[in-house]
């Protein structure tokens, strides 16, 4: 029987566990599954196991099973998009991304090629104003203007964003606005295709025919907490990318047709309480042509790197606000429990707020702190109970997805990472030696799994920050060069 170790003298837990993982019989296999998340901050742990039957010879191809890790445990990447969580799982997702946009634009990922000479512009479509916020303004020139508070602000300057007179700024119109700025951009969308049947004199059962609007487009946070959406949209046939648009659809046409739309695009939120409110977008609206080669200011492969950057941010970087929930979990935001005598019972966790941590506490500046109260007052009003801006008070509410497409834009997400998925299952064949590309090879897999937790053990958090560091060493060196010793 092997004898235990004494490590109570080691004071550093992380030392510790790395001793113990290391007396398990296999570090190797501790050390492989840790480099093979490539630095992920928080995986996923799973128990379980998976067969693979060749169902023409019934033989198993492949079998695996936890309980053959030192650890017990299958440690898988938590593939979280925000960067602000994530680093390792983010430049995964950016990288997706910009082969989808990419693909959309260029060609590649069964899109042909042809579709680079579809009519395509990228647009930016900005939130209006609910009061002046410090801010750098700038000439056409690019000279560097006072700000209507008399000061020129740094790049770095925390008030950047904040209203000049919190007392008169509108937050409960932009918090409104950011909760339907999702059913915005689908309304929009709408109004092009009318406004785009109107200029080709169709429709729209003939525009349908004829004619397919594709789009892919990010959002992103601006510093005074509002949302803006970056956008390519782009005129196909209407079989979408595999058929070309009308001589007569251009893309001069598609920029008047999108700022009619712009224009005449709006919801009114109707409120006994706080009044009623139009949501439209603001003034500030950019349009410009996507080249698909040369030099041109917006190119393709410009294009697509500018949206994958931004679909992997968060809240955090620009606004400034927090990237997890405020809402307390035994409770479900509610503020109350029910106990077995049906009696509403107040909760022990949140003191009845409903709210995880009490919004003075919040390391957020001012202006974010009142755009997540005034968020969580309007939740819980009975006119927008169904928005549920209590639950989306930590993004300032906004509950729409970051980056969305429409179906015929390109491939998709699933499908570069089915992709991906089978390369490494051949290349892990290759390794041990198989050959599995018989066409008559029927393979049926069976599996189980359960989830544990998330995260490492305090000894593979260093293994971890070790693969970090080579990853970010590596990358270095890529672009720098190998110094001269």
């Amino acid at each position: 029987m092997a004898r235990l170790l004494d490590l109570r003298h080691v004071i550093s837990p992380a030392v510790r566990d790395l001793v113990e993982l290391a007396n398990l019989g296999d570090l190797d296999r501790v050390v492989e599954q840790v480099r093979a998340m490539r630095g992920c901050a928080r995986p996923v742990n799973l128990r379980g196991w998976t067969v693979t039957t060749d169902t023409t010879t019934d033989t198993i191809v492949r079998s695996y099973t936890t309980d053959d890790e030192p650890t017990g445990r299958l440690l898988t990447p938590c593939g979280n998009r925000r960067a602000s969580r994530c680093p390792a799982c983010s430049r995964v997702y950016a990288a997706d991304t910009y082969h989808l946009i990419k693909a959309g634009l260029s060609g590649g990922k069964n899109v042909p090629e042809a579709v680079r000479s579809h009519p395509r512009v990228f647009v930016t479509l900005t939130a209006p104003s609910f009061g002046h916020v410090h801010g750098i303004r700038t000439t056409s020139a690019g000279r560097v203007l006072d700000c209507p508070c008399g000061r020129r602000h740094r790049e770095d300057d925390p008030v950047l964003g904040t209203p000049l007179d919190p007392a008169t700024y509108d937050y409960t119109g932009a918090v409104l606005w950011n909760a339907h700025a999702g059913a915005l951009w689908a309304r929009f969308t709408i109004y092009l295709r009318r406004k785009l049947a109107k200029r080709l004199g169709l429709t729209m059962k003939q525009f349908n025919a004829a004619l397919r609007v594709s789009f892919a487009k990010v959002a992103e946070y601006q510093k005074r907490g509002l949302v803006h959406f970056h956008a390519v949209i782009r005129l196909d046939g209407p079989d979408g990318h595999t058929t070309a648009p009308p001589a007569r659809a251009t893309a001069d046409m598609l920029t008047k047709a999108i700022r009619d739309a712009v224009k005449d695009t709006e919801i009114t939120v109707e409120s006994d309480t706080v009044g009623d409110h139009t949501i439209k977008w603001g003034k500030r609206l950019d349009i410009r042509e996507i080249t698909a080669l040369g030099d041109g200011e917006l190119t393709d492969n410009k294009v697509a790197a500018y949206v994958a950057k931004y679909a992997t941010k968060s809240a955090v970087e620009d606004s400034g606000t927090i990237d997890r929930t405020l809402v307390c979990r035994p409770c479900a935001g509610q503020g109350y429990t029910t106990g077995p005598d049906r009696f509403r019972d107040l909760c022990d966790h949140c003191e009845g707020t409903g709210q995880a941590e009490p919004l003075p506490e919040l390391r957020v500046r001012q202006h974010v702190r009142q755009m997540i109260r005034t968020a969580w007052a309007l939740g819980h009003l009975p006119e927008f109970a169904g928005l549920k801006l209590w639950k989306w008070a930590h993004m300032l509410g906004f509950r729409g997805h970051f980056s969305t497409k429409s179906r015929a834009y390109s491939t998709t997400l699933t499908a570069l990472r089915d992709v991906r998925r089978a390369w490494r299952l051949a290349q892990a064949r290759a390794d041990d030696g198989r050959d599995l590309t018989d066409e008559d090879t029927t393979l049926v897999t069976d599996s189980s799994w359960t989830y544990l937790a998330s995260g490492y053990r305090p000894g593979e958090e260093l293994l971890a920050a070790q693969t970090r560091h080579d990853l970010e060493e590596a990358d270095r060196i890529k672009t720098e060069g190998v110094p001269w010793l």
